[in-house]
């Protein structure tokens, strides 16, 4: 137990789930703001996990390659003509790129709470797989939030 080492990262084997998952949705003909949601959030995660993978304090700056991905993704996006149809918007912007901003931070808010609860409790979590539960919820309400506007 002396020689483990503490990892900080988000679990590879939920983002790919959630990658599956979201395929899935959008062939079911899911909204594609709530899909983005969850899409974004999954690049995020993707980004914190790689940035723990990096040796050299430069790179292991999540933000940076949260950013990375998140503009990768709208160049994809983009290129193939998936945003910027005029009857998707939300708000008056794209509903994939409001749906992508909204996941970018809710991943963010949710490990700054998670980080924040250990700090309270003496670096200590509450409850077991707080940090995948406080995303998963996050995300959960956030959806069910948008779904309701959408009706």
């Amino acid at each position: 137990m002396i020689f483990i080492k503490s990892v900080y990262a988000q679990c590879p084997v939920c983002i790919v789930t959630v990658g599956g998952g979201l395929y899935i949705a959008k062939k079911l003909g899911i909204d594609d703001l709530l899909v983005s949601i969850w899409f974004s959030a999954l690049n995020t995660a993707f980004a914190l996990w790689f940035a723990s993978l990096m040796k050299k304090k430069l790179l292991k700056r999540s933000l940076l390659w949260s950013i990375g991905f998140y503009l990768i993704s709208l160049w994809y996006l983009s290129f193939t003509n998936q945003i910027g149809h005029p009857g998707n918007t939300y708000l008056g912007a794209d509903k994939i790129v409001f749906g992508m901003t909204v996941g970018f931070f809710l991943i963010y808010i949710s490990a700054f709470l998670d980080k924040y609860i250990r700090r309270k409790n003496h670096e200590k979590v509450v409850v077991y797989y707080q940090k995948v539960i406080i995303p998963v919820i996050a995300l959960i309400l956030t959806t069910g939030f948008f779904m309701y506007l959408l009706k």
